[in-house]
């Protein structure tokens, strides 16, 4: 009941579930990862940033933990990479250097493993939007940390990433509207237009998908 509840987005109903299920075997990869991806996304919702903070923390606690247990699940990678992703949206611009390339590392590995998982190819989309979007300071950051801006890094990466997380779950709006942002960003506005509407013409059946719209509404009004 909770699987099927996380893979129609509706992760506040399946988190009390997954909790219980990792209070009976705290060793148990699927009750870990499934945890940590629930506290990385209902962590997004608290306004209060200790209290936001604190879910992600946790959230990369278990998937380091699934991670040690068993380096061959693919869903442990892929939530690492997430929970650290939502770490590094408030974080400052010198840690979001620092983490930039373990949170590529991990969705890499995590693709590896298992090319299905829509919301790797979805994070590695922001993660190339994100590095494509660095100034020279952040640059000389990475080039300083890492010898080289990591490879990748472009909003070309990024729309190519985000097709594949929609191929993968083409009813999930946020994917959609991701890669019009993308589309917008690149200043080609046809392609950006085309994808938010089919975004929008999409009818939500989750929170994230309500927030997504509204998110598509504000890129109408840039456009």
């Amino acid at each position: 009941k909770a699987c099927e509840l996380r893979l129609r987005h509706k992760d506040k109903e399946s988190l009390p579930i997954f909790e219980k299920l990792l209070v009976a075997d705290s060793n148990q990869v699927g009750y870990l990862t499934n945890v940590s991806n629930c506290y990385s996304v209902v962590g997004n919702e608290k306004k209060d940033e200790k209290e936001r903070m604190k879910y992600f923390n946790s959230a990369a606690y278990l998937s380091e933990k699934a991670i040690m247990l068993n380096p061959e699940e693919a869903d442990a990678h892929y939530t690492y990479a997430q929970a650290l992703g939502r770490i590094n949206e408030f974080a400052s611009p010198k840690q979001q250097v620092a983490s930039a390339k373990v949170i590529k590392t991990e969705t890499e590995k995590a693709i590896a493993l298992d090319p299905k998982i829509s919301g790797a190819h979805h994070i590695m989309g922001r993660w190339h939007r994100t590095v494509a979007g660095f100034g020279p300071v952040e640059k000389l950051a990475i080039n300083m940390l890492f010898g080289g801006v990591p490879e990748g890094g472009s909003n070309e990466a990024a729309v190519e990433s985000f097709q594949k997380a929609i191929k993968a779950e083409p009813k999930y709006i946020l994917h959609i509207y991701e890669l019009a942002n993308t589309y917008y960003e690149m200043k080609n506005i046809p392609f950006a237009k085309a994808w938010l509407k089919k975004a929008m013409e999409i009818t939500a059946d989750c929170e994230d998908d309500v927030d997504a719209l509204k998110k598509c509404e504000e890129l109408k009004k840039k456009l």
